[in-house]
């Protein structure tokens, strides 16, 4: 039996549970009622300046002066 045949093997079984119980896990993860919270803090995030934009200085993470 060559490399390939025993990859492949490995493939078709384990790896593709694995692969799966990965994506059940990311999609409980996503929507878990703990979430909501956050979820909806991210949701906001394009109307947070909405009357003016955003300062080059806030949107990189460096603390204003208070000028």
């Amino acid at each position: 039996m060559d490399l390939y045949s025993i990859l492949r093997e490995f493939a078709d079984s384990w790896a593709l549970l694995a692969l799966f119980t990965v994506f059940v896990g990311v999609i409980f993860w996503a929507f878990r009622p703990g979430s909501r919270a956050v979820h909806e803090d991210v949701s906001q995030i394009p109307f947070r300046h909405e009357d003016r934009p955003a300062r080059a200085a806030s949107a990189a993470g460096v603390k204003e002066t208070g000028r």
